[in-house]
Parts: structure tokens; C-alpha cells; sequence
């Protein structure tokens, strides 16, 4: 079979449904496969054992009628042996099918979470933008259905699909030979017809299932969007809204379902039809050869029990087929996340970034999300080992940006930025973030306690050093006012804690990390005069000796820096300490003096 991928499977993406062929999708599968080697053998050996039992089944069965019609005294012995053996079978071939299936299990079982495994770190890797733009609920399911129809394919394919066309061909060649070619001719025109028609027919019907899917996830992130959301909206006393919108995309998603169950029982009426033709006419030859005296009684019942053992399980290929398709579309979306390059990559020959002094430059920097809208331009400074520079100027004019690129979110259009003199987009990712730890504006917890929070900043951290960094981060006080402690769970995305204590845990996480570089991203901006007071002497205290970047909104909690950088449009406009920047009575300056006027207008009355 014929690749569309050029380069085959895991170097180019997905562009349709089409590129994803079987043979290209057993090739992906087959080194999980490989991984439990024994297990398969072991699988495999049940399964010829289980067809070889299964095909003697109808050859019992007819030796015992013909032999219930022969005299009375080989009527006494023989039919209780034919009896015997095929109960035995019968039980043989349940046997061997049930321990096939268990020593599979843990094959199957092992791909599933190994592919999973996968996927979840491959996310993880993928640039900023991406995680930026993404559809949580969607991804989540995708992984789901993903996984499950791996499971569903090499469960299947192995012990369904493969055991029937063998099964056809054996039968085919008993009825040839035990009878005559009309039994051969018509079980396989009945064959392809039936074949036939399911492929064409599945094929068809497949863009409903796509769609089904399709809206499945649209509705399923929709629905965690406003979960996620409920704060803003009961702000907003949108609940109405909420579920309006969330019954459109259930209606959608409805409607679609019944589509695909519309087709579905098309489907399954032709394929039953065929069958019905097929069994009536291999039926009326093998009893018009008992009415002619041909064919034994036993022949009769052989022929049932044959056709019987080919088209119930042919009747399941065609479920199979249709629940194949059905899961390569589900594969084909987890996979599609699988095959989706980092846009940030390290170089081949990346060596582990080395720092001793900590210094930060910023040489030439060019940068835009868009190319039509540049965001930093032209820029360039630096940062003294150990010093502290804050980085201030209006919104929109690349502040966040800058720490973005220091942790190489993104890579830059032109420029260089380097620590102790090597560049980032040749030192490896890594080894570049162990190296800064940051505290963001908007600080966001994982659904676990305080203390889970808090040496995530070093997961094989000692307990010593995370009740330090607690500590240090000024949280003892408030975690032995909780009734449990660093055991107090802190909820989704940290929101049963105040802002500031959000902080703290952030500050504590970043102790715990102990890196050479801080980045403050605006790590006040949302708290109130007080705690904003506390939160600046934790990291007054945690900023000494090591080279730290403030990026401000409030001009009062940089006044201590060693440098104040000016960033207006993208371009550095000004730098300089605080009182030589006011000294120069520029954009710095007008920023201060608009900052303490906010400050000194008095809060409005209110009229009763």
C-alpha cells in the first residue's frame, strides 16, 4: 500500500481524514506491540488454537447426526463420544479466546498509556502560542477518544478481522471439497457483496461520524470554558446566556447523532440483508442434496454450522469495519496533536547553559507576535550581575513581552539575547528555565494543597527546605492559622486563597527553585497597599545577590533599582535610577508625576 506521506508516518502532518491509511496506522502501532513480545505470541497461539477448534466444531456436529441415523448398537457408543467431543470444543474454543484476550489485555493496555504518555509530554512541549490558542476540553477529549480507539483497533484488528478472512478461507475450501463448487461460489460472491457494501456504505457515512465528533468536543469545551469561567459569569448574571449557548451546541451535536444513526440503520439493514440472500440459498442447495440423496442429514447440519461460524462473526466485521473508521478518526485527531512541531526548538548541537556571573543582555532585539505589528524594536540593554533592573513604561509597549523572551517562548525575527554571554537559541530550553525563576502578575495554583503548591518549585525537595521557602516567603504565620495547615487545599486555579497569599506561594515556589535570575512579571499589580508592602520586602529579600528583572506598573515598587528602564512603542526610550530619570523630566518622569496625582485624589462621597 501506497503512502500519501511523504517520509511516512510521524514526519509530516495530517492534512485529511484520507492520509491516514490502515497499513500506515498498523506501522505506527506495531513497536507498542513489540514492547511485550512474549504476551503476543502467547496471544497468537490462542488464537490459531481457537480457530482450529472452532473449525472442527461443525465436523463433530455432523458426525454425530449421521451417526444417530446408522444402527442401534454403534447408536449406543459412538454418538456419547461425538457428544463429548463437541462440548469440548465448544468449550475449548471459549477457553482459548478468553486467554487470549487476557494475556492481550496488558498489550493493549500498555500502548494506550504509553501513546498517552506521549501525546501529554509532546503538549508540553509546544510553544507558548499554541497553549495561548488551544481548546482545553477539545484536546482532552481527543486524547480520550484517541487512546480508546487505539485500544479498539488492535484489539480488533488482531483477534476479529484477521481470524475471519482466515476462517472464509478455510471454509471455502471444506465446502469445495466436501461438496461442490456452487457452495464455494456462492458463500464468496455472498462475501464480497457484503464486503462491498459495507466499505462503500461506512465510507459514506463516515463525515457524519467526523461531525458528530466535531461537535462532541465543540460542546464539551464549551461547557469547561464556562465552568472554568464562573466567576465572570455570575459578574455578569450570565447563567441564561451560558446554557443557551451550551443547548445549541447540544442541539448541533444532536441532530448530528441522528444523522449517524439514520445511516447506521441503513447500514446494518443491507448488510443483513445479504447475509439473509446468501444463507437462503446455500440452504436450499444443501436440502435439495438431502432430497436427492447427496448429502447426509449431517451434511445439512455441517453446512448450517459452517455458514452459521462464517457470518455471525462476518456480521461483527462489518460492525468492526464501521467502529475502525470510526476510531482511525478519533486517532487521526490525537495524532494530528502528536505530529505538530515545536516552533521552538534547541539546535542539534545545543550544549546546557552555563552561568556563573548571571548577566542578562539584550542586543538588537526585533520582535512581533504578527509581522505587521512589531513589538519590541531595536532594542538593547543589559543587566550587571546581581543587580536589580526594573523595566517600566505604558501598557502596550512590549513589557511582558521582553520576559517571554528571556524564558524563550519565542524565538526572535532579529537580535540576540544572552546570559554570561551565550546566546539563548543556542544554549538548550531546559537548562535555560532552571536557570529563572519567575513570579507572574496573575499567579495560578494547581487544584492541590499549600504544600504541593509550594515544592512544585523543586518536586525532590527535603521537607527542611520546603518549611524554609515557606518561611522565607513570610506564609507561616497564615498556613498555622488554617484549620489543616500546608494541607489546606488551595482550589481550581488557586481561587479559594487571596491574591496575596497567591503571591507568597508563588515567592515560596521560587525560593524553593533557588535560580541564579528572578523575573518579576507586574507581581503586585493586583494587590492592595498593604500586602503589596509585604509582598515587596519578600522579594526585596529574595532578590539580593541575584540578578533580577522587574517589570512594573506601580513606579513606587522600583524605586530602589539599580536601573529603571523606559520602554514606550518597543523602543527603550530612557534608563537610569530613579532620581536621575526624574531629574530628566521626560517619559519617566510624566508617569511619576500621573501616578502620585492618581494617588492623591481623594475617594469621592457619596450622597445620601
Amino acid at each position: 500500500m501506497k503512502s500519501h506521506m511523504k517520509g511516512g508516518y510521524g514526519q509530516h502532518p495530517i492534512k485529511s481524514f484520507q492520509d491516514i491509511e490502515l497499513w500506515n496506522l498498523v506501522k505506527t502501532l506495531w513497536p507498542y506491540l513489540l514492547i511485550h513480545k512474549a504476551r503476543v505470541i502467547v496471544a497468537m497461539l490462542c488464537l490459531v488454537g481457537a480457530i482450529a477448534v472452532s473449525l472442527g466444531m461443525p465436523w463433530a456436529l455432523k458426525e454425530l447426526v449421521d451417526s444417530l441415523e446408522s444402527d442401534v448398537g454403534k447408536a449406543l457408543v459412538i454418538p456419547l463420544g461425538f457428544v463429548l467431543l463437541y462440548g469440548g470444543m465448544r468449550f475449548g474454543s471459549v477457553f482459548l479466546s478468553e486467554l487470549r484476550d487476557a494475556v492481550f489485555s496488558r498489550v493493549t493496555e500498555s500502548a494506550m498509556r504509553k501513546v498517552g504518555l506521549e501525546v501529554f509530554a509532546h503538549l508540553h512541549k509546544l510553544e507558548l502560542d499554541f497553549h495561548l490558542s488551544r481548546q482545553t476540553g477539545g484536546i482532552s477529549r481527543d486524547i480520550d477518544r484517541g487512546t480508546n480507539g487505539i485500544n479498539f483497533m488492535m484489539r480488533f484488528m488482531v483477534f476479529n478481522i484477521l481470524p475471519t478472512l482466515v476462517q472464509l478461507a478455510i471454509i471455502m475450501v471444506i465446502l469445495l471439497v466436501a461438496f461442490n463448487v456452487w457452495f464455494s461460489l456462492i458463500t464468496l460472491v455472498c462475501v464480497v457483496a457484503y464486503i462491498a457494501f459495507s466499505v462503500i456504505t461506512t465510507e459514506w457515512r463516515t463525515r457524519f461520524v467526523k461531525e458528530a465528533n466535531r461537535l462532541d468536543s465543540q460542546s464539551s469545551t464549551r461547557a469547561i470554558d464556562s465552568l472554568l469561567n464562573y466567576e465572570t459569569v455570575k459578574y455578569f448574571n450570565n447563567e441564561a446566556f451560558e446554557t443557551k449557548q451550551y443547548n445549541r451546541n447540544l442541539q448541533d451535536w444532536e441532530q448530528a447523532r441522528v444523522n449517524n444513526r439514520l445511516s447506521l440503520a441503513l447500514l446494518n439493514s443491507g448488510q443483513a440483508f445479504i447475509i439473509g440472500l446468501g444463507l437462503t440459498a446455500l440452504m436450499y442447495l444443501a436440502a435439495k442434496g438431502v432430497v436427492e440423496g447427496t448429502m447426509t442429514m449431517g451434511d445439512l447440519v455441517m453446512v448450517n454450522a459452517y455458514l452459521l461460524q462464517l457470518f455471525i462473526p462476518l456480521g461483527a466485521l462489518g460492525f468492526i469495519y464501521r467502529e475502525i473508521r470510526r476510531a482511525m478518526s478519533d486517532v487521526e485527531n490525537m495524532f494530528e496533536l502528536l505530529k505538530r512541531e515545536p516552533k521552538i526548538q534547541d539546535m542539534e548541537d545545543a550544549l546546557p547553559l552555563g552561568v556563573d556571573q548571571a548577566s542578562v543582555e539584550f542586543d538588537q532585539v526585533n520582535f512581533a507576535y504578527q509581522p505587521e505589528r512589531p513589538i519590541l524594536k531595536n532594542l538593547s540593554f543589559k543587566v550587571q550581575p546581581g543587580h536589580k533592573v526594573a523595566i517600566v513604561g505604558p501598557s502596550g509597549s512590549g513589557k511582558s513581552t521582553i520576559g517571554r523572551l528571556l524564558f524563550r517562548f519565542y524565538d526572535l525575527q532579529s537580535g540576540c539575547i544572552r546570559i554570561d554571554g551565550q546566546p539563548l537559541d543556542q544554549v538548550q530550553q531546559l537548562s535555560l528555565r532552571q536557570q529563572i525563576g519567575v513570579v507572574p502578575q496573575d499567579t495560578v495554583l494547581f487544584n492541590d494543597s499549600i504544600w504541593n503548591n509550594v515544592a512544585y518549585g523543586r518536586p525532590d525537595a527535603s521537607d527542611e527546605d520546603i518549611w524554609q521557602a515557606i518561611e522565607m516567603a513570610s506564609l507561616r504565620t497564615f498556613v498555622g492559622s488554617l484549620p489543616n495547615g500546608v494541607e489546606t487545599q488551595v482550589g481550581e486555579r488557586g481561587l479559594k486563597v487571596s491574591g496575596g497569599e497567591k503571591q507568597r506561594i508563588a515567592i515560596a515556589r521560587v525560593l524553593l527553585k533557588n535560580p541564579p535570575i528572578l523575573l518579576f512579571d507586574e507581581a503586585t499589580s493586583a494587590l492592595d497597599s498593604e500586602a503589596e508592602r509585604s509582598i515587596l520586602q519578600a522579594l526585596a529579600e529574595i532578590s539580593k545577590q541575584r540578578t533580577t528583572l522587574v517589570i512594573a506598573h506601580r513606579l513606587s515598587t522600583i524605586i530602589d533599582a539599580d536601573n529603571i528602564l523606559v520602554v514606550n512603542q518597543g523602543e527603550l526610550v530612557e534608563q537610569g535610577t530613579h532620581q536621575e530619570l526624574l531629574a530628566s523630566a521626560g517619559h519617566y518622569a510624566r508617569l511619576w508625576n500621573m501616578q502620585q496625582q492618581d494617588a492623591s485624589v481623594p475617594e469621592p462621597t457619596s450622597e445620601k
